[in-house]
């Protein structure tokens, strides 16, 4: 039994080789504005070279090589995966793709139902090339050496077996050739056979890879529907979320993920950017009541394939499915996962259809973070409640979107109205299911904003992490918790894990400059904010953030045209528009100051909050009393008290009348150099 094992091993490193000599001695291929170059593994359109990943190449060599010829399934998933017992589906994601990859050429494959496909497309050789070419550095250099050169022997005719020959009979007496010498090539093969079987041999000691870091790109949804795009993209956060309950993995979160949706980059290039090891491909398709999900895991930057898997189900199924997937992948990785982090896993439930899709348009209108998405986000919550009273995800993502709506970036709600909802309807997720680590965090994100129960919001905060130690969201939250609290060091260290899972977020960037600010680390938070501006120059918080750190750097005139930038991309905000008050006052244009001063009054009802905006350009006008004023109206109205870790309001730090505001929202009252520890 051990032998034919070994036996059938050695078959499928056979056909991997032979797989890879075609490719080597196959010179340059031509198909309409198309060129392929198997010796350099690269396709070219109208010169210029087209991104695609190995899998795809091969696939598409496969084709090539048949001429027209029909091509089973079967014979392109033994060759292309040698080694991998792998789903149809993965041949129809990468099919998909080299469609794409051909553009106005796609309908160059050919379907033929229930069998295979054809490549149609007449096809042009240029065998000299690959004489010409530097071999590939994939196969040893003595086989290497022997493809695409001409030969010194030619006792033998029997071409190289899997070379595609398009050129007719007539100019064949033209042509040169190509031919190897078959006693050297066996000679050298032989070596080549007894070194492959002898890996083999050992494969049996050989285990998957210990892998720590991953990236679960975005599902793609095979509906062909743009509007099923919320379906897909919530099953790519389902199965983000299960994977980063287990702390031994970092995960990266949604934000940083979703930047690479139907962008073309090769894998490798991705797990650079991301700092990951493996990446999980996949797509989603939804037919009826039934859904599929299809993933495969893949190491890079070799694009080593792992495993690969299909999983389906009923609706009401999804989340079982989702940590089916989860659990698959952890098993494959050799990642540790501890019992509690088993139990969460195993403990997923099935949920209401109806509900479950009206919970994921929540959540895909909450991630566009406006004023519109997030009244959006409320009703969809709102209605996956209706149609299930014990869906506490839903309850907890009904949290989410009503303490953003009372932030001063959106301005849906009142502050008092949103931390009475917040609260109530975080309190409501936990009472069903207090496991569940958003909904923690959810509580203590309103807490902190609206209720200033810091000593609540800390145990909510590190209950969510200690759930999800991959939750992102969690990390940036609780970041701002501790600098309210002063402690501005391990503020920034919870905001540099919160980078480390989610490196692309732009938001997440912005609160580190923030953050930087307020320990008065200048100098580190205009670089910050200048590369924040490299990624987007149109993100207007950006802009607002770099405007900050040059106004405390005394660079006045720099700083307006940041915030009025800001405002230009983003329109009018409390925040926007008193620092451009606060700057104005600063370099002297007192009457532009006044006039912003006048136009936030003017806005009052749409902005309750307005009075501390207010306040901070009463500082930089030097007029103490108003700006105290100003913040005693603002503590009424419940306003967001973190604007009060501003290096801008240092002014008052010795006032006993701040020093009693700081004391009535239960803040550490610190002053001078107390402030920067």
């Amino acid at each position: 039994m051990t032998a034919f094992i070994e036996y059938e091993n050695l078959l499928k490193v056979l056909k991997a080789l032979a797989m890879r000599l075609t490719s080597e001695a196959l010179g340059a291929v031509e198909f309409g504005r198309f060129r392929l170059l198997p010796h350099r593994r690269e396709l070219r359109a109208d010169g210029v070279a087209v991104e695609l990943g190995s899998r795809a190449f091969d696939v598409l060599m496969v084709l090539v090589e048949a001429r027209g010829a029909l091509v089973t399934k079967d014979e392109i998933l033994s060759r292309v995966w040698p080694d991998t017992v792998v789903e149809e589906n993965n041949l129809a994601v990468q099919i998909s793709t080299l469609r794409k990859a051909l553009g106005e050429d796609r309908d160059s494959i050919r379907t033929v139902s229930g069998r295979g496909y054809r490549f149609v497309a007449e096809i042009r050789t240029s065998p000299a090339e690959a004489a010409q070419s530097t071999p590939s550095s994939n196969l040893p250099m003595t086989v290497s050496s022997l493809i695409g050169r001409e030969p010194e022997h030619q006792e033998t005719s029997d071409p190289l077996v899997g070379v595609v020959d398009t050129t007719d009979a007539s100019s064949s007496s033209r042509q040169p050739s190509r031919r190897l010498d078959w006693r050297v090539f066996a000679s050298h093969l032989t070596r080549l056979l007894v070194a492959s079987f002898s890996r083999v041999l050992h494969s049996r000691d050989q285990t998957s890879p210990q892998i720590r870091s991953i990236a679960v790109l975005p599902l793609e949804s095979l509906s062909g529907d743009p509007s099923q795009d919320y379906f897909a993209d919530g099953m790519t956060d389902e199965l983000i979320s299960a994977l980063a309950q287990i702390s031994a993995l970092r995960v990266i979160s949604r934000t940083s993920i979703m930047t690479y949706k139907r962008v073309r980059k090769l894998l490798p290039e991705i797990a650079r950017e991301l700092n990951v090891g493996a990446v999980v491909e996949g797509t989603v398709l939804r037919f009826g009541d039934r859904v599929r999900i299809s993933a495969q895991l893949i190491e890079v930057p070799l694009e080593r394939h792992i495993w690969a898997q299909s999983f389906e189900g009923d609706l009401r199924d999804t989340l079982v499915l989702q940590s089916s997937v989860a659990r698959a992948i952890a098993e494959q990785i050799r990642v540790t996962v501890t019992e509690q982090e088993q139990a969460a896993l195993q403990n997923s439930k099935p949920v209401n259809p109806v509900a479950y899709e009206a919970c994921l348009k929540g959540r895909y209108f909450i991630n566009k973070r406006t004023g519109d998405g997030l009244k959006k986000a409320i009703e969809y919550f709102s209605h996956a409640i209706e149609r299930d009273p014990t869906y506490a995800a839903a309850y907890s993502g009904l949290a989410d979107a009503y303490a953003l709506s009372g932030d001063w970036k959106y301005g849906v709600l009142s502050p008092q109205d949103s931390f009475s909802k917040a609260k109530s309807a975080a309190e409501k997720a936990l009472a069903l299911d207090d496991n569940l680590a958003e909904a923690h965090a959810s509580l203590a994100f309103a807490l902190d904003l609206y209720g200033w129960d810091w000593e609540a919001a800390e145990t909510e905060y590190q209950r969510a992490i200690k759930l999800d130690p991959g939750y992102a969201t969690a990390h940036q939250w609780y970041s701002w918790h501790l600098m309210m609290m002063g402690r501005h060091s391990e503020g920034i260290l919870e905001l540099t894990k919160a980078e480390s899972l989610d490196p692309l977020s732009l938001i997440i960037s912005a609160d580190m400059a923030d953050a930087l600010c307020v320990a008065r680390r200048y100098e580190e938070a205009v670089q910050k904010s200048k590369k924040i501006l490299e990624m987007d120059p149109n993100f207007a918080v950006g802009h607002y953030e770099l405007g900050q750190a040059l106004a405390q750097k005394n660079l006045h005139d720099e700083a307006i045209v940041e915030f009025q930038r800001a405002i230009e991309l983003s329109g009018h905000s409390g925040a926007f528009d008193s620092y451009l008050g606060y700057a104005y006052a600063m370099s002297g244009q007192r009457e532009e100051a006044i006039k912003i001063v006048d136009d936030l009054h003017a806005r009052h009802d749409q902005n309750p909050s307005a009075d501390a905006d207010i306040a901070l350009i009463y500082v930089g006008l030097g007029d103490q009393d108003q700006a105290m004023i100003a913040l005693n109206k603002a503590y009424k109205a419940r306003f967001k008290a973190s604007i009060l870790l501003r290096p801008a309001f240092d002014p008052l730090r010795s006032d006993a009348r701040f020093q009693d505001l700081l004391r009535r929202i239960g803040l550490p009252q610190v002053t001078g150099p107390n402030l920067l520890h």
